[in-house]
């Protein structure tokens, strides 16, 4: 399934500039958000497509990329399902727009990067999901990575104990051979060797002359505090064995960030929607809210408090990236509206409005809310 433009997902214009994009990215993502929506998976899910969407928007390079390559630009390798197998992408991260031209045309330009010798081995991706907590404080993680290593029967050679490769006949070593077609002479890898210059004649058992085997390994990766959804770190040297004895290619984590049931992270600031009881917002008192880092926080609310008002805690946020700095926290007010109520209790809300409680004095957004709609219909009759 083609997945939707960013710009459409964030209802957005092309050139829509960061305001633009951070004002309709947190209008959606606190509609969309688990929190609100418990249970439903499409919510979620578009939660997710939200903050893919704006993490790239929000990045000038990642967005010149994607204005100009659509979702190409972050397609790992250009592969499909077949590159991928438990969490990995196989056949090099670092493959981009140079190989493919290599492919097409290297053959007929002198072989580019491809002959001449053994090729360093493919880079990897591992997609690795933690929690708000985790990127909050760091951690430790765990990775089991399957992918090709060094044979050890034959030390990453592919020659039996007691051999080892001799010159390509074919090539007389260059890994290259020439072919004159009329006015052109064509250069081409050599089907004999694959562009190594060598063969092997007796070809190592554990391996069949590939010079690597698959295995499984278990690493231990740092996951720093402050790391953010869309991370990525390098393990250099950890990605697969490059053939017959070539450099290994590099691993790379990219970390995704589980939504959080209560926090809704943007940046190094931590939002937060807390509802507030009628009576709290109406006389003013006090509320106390969990922080991210597993603490709690008092917070005082004024008389008087209205929905979607804020509450900033000062240094209650996110951990920041190689800094002892954190951001900070913003409380919002849900006020809510009592339900279940006794007669007694309604009774006294009654008295109340009979006592003016209802007028501008007491609700003045919504007196002034209906004078406006007074004065619309009195121009309209008008």
């Amino acid at each position: 399934m083609a997945k939707e433009d960013f710009y459409e997902l964030l209802g957005v214009a092309k050139g829509a500039s960061q305001d633009e994009l951070k004002k309709a990215y947190r209008k959606l993502a606190m509609q969309y958000h688990p929190d609100k929506n418990p249970g439903d998976k499409k919510a979620e899910a578009k939660f997710k497509q939200i903050n893919e969407a704006y993490d790239v928007l929000k990045d000038e390079q990642k967005r010149a990329a994607y204005d100009r390559f659509g979702h190409a630009a972050f397609e790992q390798g250009g592969g499909g399902a077949g590159n991928r197998a438990g969490g990995f992408d196989f056949g090099g991260g670092n493959a981009g727009f140079a190989d493919i031209f290599d492919e097409m045309f290297g053959e007929f330009m002198g072989g580019g990067r491809r002959g001449g010798g053994p090729q360093r081995g493919s880079d990897l991706r591992y997609n690795l999901e933690i929690s708000l907590e985790d990127a909050f404080h760091g951690k430790q993680a765990t990775v089991k990575v399957a992918s090709l290593h060094s044979c050890e029967t034959c030390k990453g050679t592919g020659a039996e104990a007691g051999s080892k490769p001799v010159t390509c006949p074919t090539c007389r070593g260059h890994g290259k051979v020439r072919a004159q077609q009329g006015f052109f002479t064509i250069e081409r890898t050599c089907p004999q060797c694959g562009g190594g210059g060598q063969i092997i004649e007796k070809p190592c058992k554990t391996c069949q002359g590939q010079g690597r085997v698959r295995k499984e390994r278990t690493l231990n990766v740092n996951i720093p505090a402050g790391v953010e959804d869309g991370t990525r770190i390098r393990l250099a040297g950890e990605g697969e064995a490059g053939m017959r004895g070539a450099p290994q290619g590099d691993l790379y984590l990219f970390l995704q960030i589980k939504p959080h049931k209560l926090f809704h992270r943007e940046n190094a600031d931590i939002y937060c929607r807390v509802p507030i009881a009628m009576t709290t917002a109406a006389l003013g008192g006090s509320v106390e809210v969990p922080t991210v880092d597993g603490g709690r926080a008092k917070v005082t609310i004024p008389a008087g408090a209205q929905t979607g008002q804020q509450f900033r805690l000062k240094g209650k946020g996110m951990s920041v990236l190689r800094s002892t700095a954190r951001g900070d926290m913003f409380i919002e007010a849900v006020v809510e509206t009592p339900v279940n109520l006794t007669k007694r209790q309604q009774d006294l809300l009654k008295e109340f409005e009979g006592t003016g409680g209802a007028d501008k004095s007491h609700s003045p957004e919504s007196a002034g809310f209906f004078a406006k709609v007074k004065e619309l219909w009195d121009d309209l009759r008008g």
